[in-house]
């Protein structure tokens, strides 16, 4: 009882929440790029909020669902479609059996999150199911996804759905990516950099770079330049470390950073507006704000409290509708 991979995507792996405590090892955290969209998946289905879910970028994966199933869509908007008929983002859905899944335009975002019932059935690597390609290791063999990949559901129950069915409730998202707007703090080397280049920093645009991946996402805009020039020593880096290339241009780590690196680091994006920059795709745009780390913490203690409303609405709502079934 599961889904098949009728047609591969472009680069579509299986992660949750990353796997933590190796980074010492050399192991990076990896995990899902959009925290946040993960997490509204699971809770539009009911889930614990670290199951795996399916990551997938444009052009997408054809996915069969075998047996019924509730799903949930969130993060990305790439025109999905089930049997033919449209079906909507952040809102649960009830899927028959023998029922095909396909992606038909990139609206919006760059990566959307598939969620189902009790989450997959999954072999984890040190306490995780996310896909490690640099390892090789978690998800299915440590890779993207092919055709022909099966992957199987945790729920066992026959559900017996004959309709497809949106479930009468969605998840507002438009309070968690609002603009394109990301902030960031000071890093221990921003203040090596030029005066000019720390306001240029913050007033200019920098777009996207084609060689950005989930390691990181490589900028091009107004090149920053530092006052002295110094070799750092190479230290810890994390999800959102900025640091400073040697050619004056610079880098966001994204999930599957390196765990120490040797470049300046001028600035860390703010836990709370990583998974907005997840969304961003190569070639967008994206203006960097610079704020305390005091309005960072408030930012995103506001954004887990919003999700953790949102997961007892969801819960609250699940309940009262199968009760009623």
């Amino acid at each position: 009882m599961g889904l098949r991979i009728i047609k591969a995507g472009i680069a579509d792996s299986i992660q949750d929440m990353g796997r933590y405590g190796y980074q010492q090892l050399g192991i990076p955290p990896g995990g899902v790029m959009d925290r946040i969209a993960a997490t509204i998946a699971n809770t539009l289905v009911g889930n614990h909020l670290k199951e795996p879910v399916l990551e997938m970028h444009f052009p997408s994966a054809t996915i069969l669902f075998e047996t019924s199933m509730m799903i949930a869509l969130t993060g990305a908007d790439f025109g999905a479609e089930i049997n033919g008929k449209e079906v909507l983002i952040n809102q649960p859905i009830l899927v028959p059996a023998n029922s095909e899944l396909r992606f038909t335009k990139k609206k919006m975002g760059s990566k959307v999150y598939l969620s189902v019932e009790d989450g997959f059935e999954t072999d984890k690597w040190l306490g995780s199911s996310s896909t490690s390609f640099q390892i090789q290791k978690g998800g299915i063999e440590g890779r993207y996804l092919v055709k022909n990949d099966v992957l199987y559901f945790k729920n066992k129950e026959d559900l017996e759905i004959d309709l497809l069915t949106h479930l009468p409730w969605r998840a507002s998202m438009s309070e968690f990516y609002d603009n394109n707007r990301i902030n960031f703090m000071p890093g221990v080397e921003y203040p090596l950099l030029e005066k000019i280049s720390q306001s240029s920093m913050v007033t200019n645009d920098f777009k996207v770079s084609n060689q950005s991946n989930r390691m990181g996402y490589r900028l091009e805009g107004q090149a920053l330049l530092l006052s002295i020039k110094k070799e750092c020593l190479s230290s810890a880096v994390s999800f959102g470390s900025i640091q400073l290339l040697p050619n004056a241009q610079m880098i966001v780590l994204m999930a599957d950073h390196q765990t120490t690196g040797g470049y300046p680091r001028i600035g860390q994006v703010a836990t709370s507006s990583l998974p907005k920059l997840a969304q961003v795709s190569a070639g967008e745009t994206i203006r960097f704000e610079l704020i305390t780390h005091e309005v960072a913490e408030t930012m995103y203690i506001q954004q887990q409290q919003n999700l953790q409303q949102l997961q007892n609405a969801c819960n609250f709502r699940l309940q009262e509708y199968f009760k009623n079934e």
